[in-house]
C-alpha cells in the first residue's frame, strides 16, 4: 500500500471500541501542529462513520482519507488551525 499523505504521527487504537478511537484522535490532534497529518489505525468498523462525523463537525481538522485494509480501518486527519 502506497501512502499519499505526509504522515506526522500514527495513533494505534486497534482493539478499542467507540468512543475511544474518536477520543484518542482528538487528544492526538490537539498535540500536533498546524498542517500535521495524523494516521489513525482502528479495528472498530464504526470508526469510519465516527471519525468522519467528528472531523466534519470539528473546526480545525480535515479528514483527508479513509480506507480499509484487511480489517484495519485507516484514517488520515489533518490539523488545519
Amino acid at each position: 500500500m502506497s501512502l499519499e499523505h505526509d504522515i506526522t504521527d500514527t495513533l494505534d487504537v486497534q482493539g478499542a471500541s467507540c468512543p475511544i478511537p474518536v477520543v484518542k484522535t482528538k487528544q492526538a490532534i490537539d498535540d500536533l501542529g498546524v498542517g500535521d497529518v495524523l494516521e489513525v489505525l482502528a479495528t472498530d468498523s464504526g470508526s469510519m462513520n465516527d471519525i468522519a462525523g467528528w472531523a466534519d463537525g470539528t473546526d480545525g481538522v480535515t479528514l483527508l482519507d479513509q480506507l480499509e485494509d484487511d480489517g484495519v480501518y485507516i484514517h488520515y486527519v489533518k490539523k488545519t488551525d
